[in-house]
């Protein structure tokens, strides 16, 4: 269910091993949001549901290209002129470009043009993210890692080089925190802001006092410290078997999404996302259906196999560019892709299921 903004959705619980348990649902960037926080006791998690529900509603106030006066929308609207834009803005601006050099292009924040173009242009129905039940088991896309971490928490910023690029219409002035679009360009922050978000939040929840924190923005989602399953401050280093000690995630079925989940895995501490055809679909004047993720090759709404892609990562805003670099790579592309950056994930398509190298790590059978 859905919830807006503004209702009371917070729900506290004691797991058999100890652990509180706060839950909170709203809706947000055109979704909803599941928060999840774990404690020694409730008072270490009090006021942590109104943190979060600030910090997200901000980030989307200032990103929100359906909000005129958001920095992004402006930055859009005044194309050649540098603006200041705000620490989160900046960073998100240079993690998008930082993805698209990283993936030569298969991530590609800047084509607003094309998304307007082929008909998004107000913001959709939320995405419901499902349930998530004490053992910290969201039912959408998901992850786990015996060891841990999943990939590089870095890779994508720091190999990419550079901290602007001119070729793609965008530009970044470090020195001064400035952000600059050509004229045609734009930057849409639709493909990595909800993983990003995820990434901020989830980090301020654990550094305020949390002892494990899961952010789920419409089934895009970051996870850390320890999971209700376990009791606070164990130590725990490994997941066992079963995923009672990680986060564990089913991966819908796009084929019978109300239907037994696909593939079960956990993770101690990363990210998950998806990209997927299936959602946010419109009709378009001429009677022909798009959906959101543009091919940069075409500039129009990708056609292929694949119905969703996703992928498990370090951090949100990775995950969230490999699952739409992976999705538009198909299953004999998406797994070099992937790789590169030290994540993993499953495709599936419309002939069946496309588990990428690594997957097995984080599996739960």
């Amino acid at each position: 269910m859905v919830v807006s903004s503004t209702a009371t959705a917070v729900s506290t619980t004691t797991t058999a091993a100890g652990t509180v348990v706060v839950e909170d649902r709203f809706a947000c960037m055109g979704s909803e949001a599941h928060v999840v926080l774990t404690g020694a006791d409730p008072g270490a998690l009090e006021g942590l549901p109104e943190l979060a529900r600030a910090r997200i509603d901000r980030l989307e106030r200032i990103w929100s290209r359906f909000i005129a006066d958001s920095e992004l929308s402006l930055l859009n609207a005044s194309p050649g002129r540098w603006h200041d834009v705000s620490d989160e803005t900046f960073e998100l601006v240079r993690r998008g470009l930082a993805a698209r050099r990283a993936t030569a292009g298969r991530f590609d924040p800047t084509m607003l043009d094309a998304v307007v173009a082929a008909g998004y242009t107000s913001s959709l129905a939320p995405v419901d993210v499902g349930p998530v039940d004490v053992m910290g088991a969201p039912h959408a896309p998901g992850v786990r890692r015996r060891s841990g971490r999943a990939g590089s928490d870095g890779a994508g910023s720091e190999r990419a080089g550079g901290e602007h690029d001119g070729s793609c219409g965008v530009e970044l002035d470090p020195s001064g925190r400035r952000v600059r679009v050509r004229p045609g360009c734009g930057f849409d922050p639709g493909g990595i802001g909800k993983g990003f978000a995820s990434d901020l939040v989830v980090d301020e929840l654990i550094d305020a006092g949390a002892g494990g924190a899961c952010v789920n923005i419409g089934g895009d989602l970051r996870v850390a410290g320890a999971p209700p399953g376990v009791p606070v401050g164990t130590g725990w280093a490994t997941a066992p078997a079963d995923g009672v000690g990680s986060w564990v995630v089913g991966v819908e079925d796009p084929r019978d999404p109300s239907g037994p989940v696909l593939r079960r895995l956990s993770l101690l501490d990363g990210a998950v996302a998806t990209s997927s055809r299936c959602r946010r679909r419109w009709r378009r004047e001429d009677g022909s259906e798009a959906h959101h993720l543009i091919d940069p090759s075409t500039r129009e709404p990708a056609t292929g196999e694949v119905l969703t892609a996703t992928v498990v990562a370090a951090r949100g805003w990775i995950a969230e560019a490999l699952a739409t670099a992976a999705f538009l790579e198909g299953s004999q592309g998406a797994a070099p892709v992937v790789a590169d950056l030290g994540a993993t994930g499953v495709l599936v398509t419309s002939s069946g299921v496309v588990e990428l190298p690594g997957l097995d790590a984080f599996l739960l059978r």
